[in-house]
């Protein structure tokens, strides 16, 4: 097999990446089962491909079953599933999409930014259930919203978020972010770099942008969260494992968080204890699940597959700064 399409759904919406590789000269087969596989269906299917088109699974088992793997394109940003350094060490050219989800996500964030702030899913559940609440809430312009992570993703949302003129944001970066955060005060955000606890200890809000890996693991636990101001809101459209679910399910019960929303879990598909908490909204990893940003996963990736196939040089490789995150 050349090409095993892992992720699901693929060529749903617009059959043009489906087409792309189905009318190459290569063999190419996909994941059928309609859901994320385990990592025993995906050595079973994929155990002897040459290139794999991946979703959010964990590759490392996957590497050790096949011989034969050259390449991984994978469908999205997220990178935590990949073992770069061991990829490197076997000789196996990793790909991905970064650019194609970044609006995406952004718009969703800013959506669950407004639906968390103003108990938007909390009321929709009491409405149904028979009860007439109407709670209030605090409108982003009165808010001082917190970014951990200013890369592609926390940079658009504070681009989106200049429409809203929040009290400020305060951006907390490992990377100087002084250029970027210029452009944007002089489009009249107000908007500033700051240490990691400054950020939490006064931020009404705060939103996830950035990757997993060692250092980001449970970055957000308890102790975080007891730093933020009395009545706040915490939205993770980032990846699940950066906040700490048992504490962030402690903060909800017991007041210390006024309210969340969290678009992404430790272990995918969620069924676990934070789906009782009222004041909390979950969806279930949709951030690229728009009619556009899956168009341009879908076939960047494709197209990246195919260009490693016929000896070409490929576009979206992962930078080394990538793989520096994972050692």
């Amino acid at each position: 097999m050349d090409v095993f399409v892992s992720t699901y759904p693929f060529g749903t919406d617009d059959l043009q990446p489906r087409k792309l590789l189905d009318d190459s000269n290569f063999n190419v087969s996909y994941n059928e089962l309609g859901r994320k596989l385990t990592v025993d269906e995906l050595i079973e299917c994929a155990g002897k491909t040459k290139v794999l088109l991946a979703g959010t699974e964990n590759l490392m088992p996957f590497l050790e079953q096949n011989p034969n793997l050259e390449m991984i394109s994978r469908v999205g940003i997220g990178l935590d599933g990949v073992p770069l350094n061991e990829c490197r060490r076997r000789g196996i050219r990793v790909s991905f999409t970064p650019d194609a989800v970044t609006m995406a996500v952004a718009e969703l964030t800013i959506g669950l930014m407004l639906s968390a702030s103003r108990h938007v899913g909390n009321l929709d559940r009491r409405l149904r259930d028979g009860q007439w609440s109407r709670l209030s809430g605090r409108r982003l312009e009165h808010s001082v919203i917190g970014l951990l992570g200013f890369g592609r993703i926390g940079s658009r949302v504070a681009r989106i978020l200049i429409s809203f003129q929040p009290k400020e944001v305060l951006v907390h970066d490992s990377l100087d972010k002084s250029e970027e955060i210029q452009a944007l005060r002089n489009h009249g955000l107000r908007i500033r770099q700051v240490e990691f606890e400054e950020m939490l200890t006064k931020s009404n809000l705060l939103s996830i942008h950035v990757p997993l890996y060692k250092k980001t693991l449970h970055r957000i636990g308890l102790e975080e969260l007891k730093l933020m101001p009395s009545g706040s809101t915490l939205v993770n459209t980032a990846r699940g494992g950066i906040v700490e679910e048992d504490a962030l399910a402690t903060a909800l019960q017991n007041g210390i968080l006024a309210s969340a929303a969290i678009d992404v879990f430790e272990l995918e598909p969620y069924k676990g204890p934070l789906t009782e908490l009222e004041n909390l909204i979950i969806t279930p990893h949709i951030g690229s699940c728009s009619y556009d940003c899956r168009f341009r996963m879908e076939l960047e990736s494709a197209e990246e597959a195919l260009r490693h196939l016929r000896g070409e040089t490929l576009q979206r490789e992962v930078s080394n700064r990538e793989y520096e995150y994972q050692l």
